[in-house]
């Protein structure tokens, strides 16, 4: 098995309520990842559709996901690249059960995939830690276990934007083999609310601080894709208003965030190869996952 791994980040803005266009423009990023070599390219969440649970048509476009997946399935066969589209949603008879704390659409659930690249599913995960706007909207899997799952270079878990505020979640996929995270996320600059008057910074703060000190506290790697603003954009603003902050990147142990700075706020897409040798490394001087795998480790078990 290689250690040698390249990761394409696509840090995509998605047209509000347009699932064609967004899927066309990814699809054209994914060939161009595949030129470059990649491995593995991610996708934000939310890529398809943009985040707009206020407008009537937003729970339609769940029954398109299903059509899309197939989509992104035979592209990855067709050009030999594991692909995580990002986030789909999907409608009621494809989520898993629902939170209590779910209320007015129950039948909405938020998705991640991981395609391996002969087009086969390897690995889903519905999100478990949903952020304070989308409680009224989705539904949360708060009874399936976190899982790794098997992949050409090793296990690889999956979590999804606001996840990657409880550690938590990282050690239930360690302690069940992963080596490496995937985390599609559509976070905003301004998602601090009065934080962000306080310090305009804050959000890419907590993402550049959070993204390292999980790929040290893990001896893991770290690939955080966050959707991205328009090309056109002078101030990070799309035409709705929305700030973005970017801040997609590849964390390791030992090294940190690789390139050094995380990415700016438009879009844009960038190859990281990882050196997953850095893992072992890693777990030799820390040791944390032969801690977690003593009998009666104090912090575990991890769900």
């Amino acid at each position: 098995m290689t250690t040698k791994i390249k990761v394409a980040a696509i840090q995509l803005y998605s047209e509000p309520l347009a699932p064609a266009h967004n899927f066309a423009r990814a699809e054209t990023y994914i060939r161009d990842a595949a030129i470059e070599g990649a491995h593995i390219a991610v996708l934000p969440e939310y890529h398809l559709n943009g985040w707009t649970p206020d407008h009537a048509d937003f729970a339609a476009t769940a029954h398109q996901s299903a059509g899309y997946l197939e989509k992104y399935r035979a592209l990855a066969k067709q050009l030999n690249i594991a692909i995580v589209p990002g986030t789909l949603l999907e409608p009621e008879a494809a989520a898993a059960a629902p939170s209590s704390s779910s209320s007015s659409n129950e039948g909405l659930a938020n998705v991640a995939y991981f395609i391996g690249p002969d087009g086969a599913i390897l690995g889903r995960y519905q999100k478990k830690n949903l952020w304070h706007p989308e409680r009224p909207h989705l539904a949360a899997d708060i009874e399936t276990p976190h899982r790794a799952f098997d992949t050409p270079w090793g296990r690889i878990g999956l979590l999804i934007c606001w996840d990657i505020a409880f550690p938590e979640a990282y050690k239930a996929l360690v302690a069940d083999g992963a080596k490496m995270v995937i985390s599609p996320s559509y976070w905003l600059a301004d998602d601090g609310g009065i934080g962000a008057d306080l310090n305009p910074e804050s959000e890419k703060t907590f993402l550049d601080s959070v993204c390292v000190a999980r790929a040290f506290e893990n001896t893991a790697a770290v690939v955080y894709v966050n959707a991205g603003a328009p090309r056109s954009s002078k101030d990070g603003r799309d035409g709705k208003g929305n700030k973005f902050c970017g801040v997609s990147q590849v964390a390791l142990p030992i090294v940190g965030r690789l390139g050094g700075d995380s990415m700016g706020a438009e879009e844009q897409m960038k190859v990281f190869e990882l050196d997953m040798g850095l893992l072992d490394m890693a777990e030799g001087v820390y040791k944390v996952r032969a801690d977690m795998a003593k009998e009666g480790w104090h912090y575990g078990p991890y769900r």
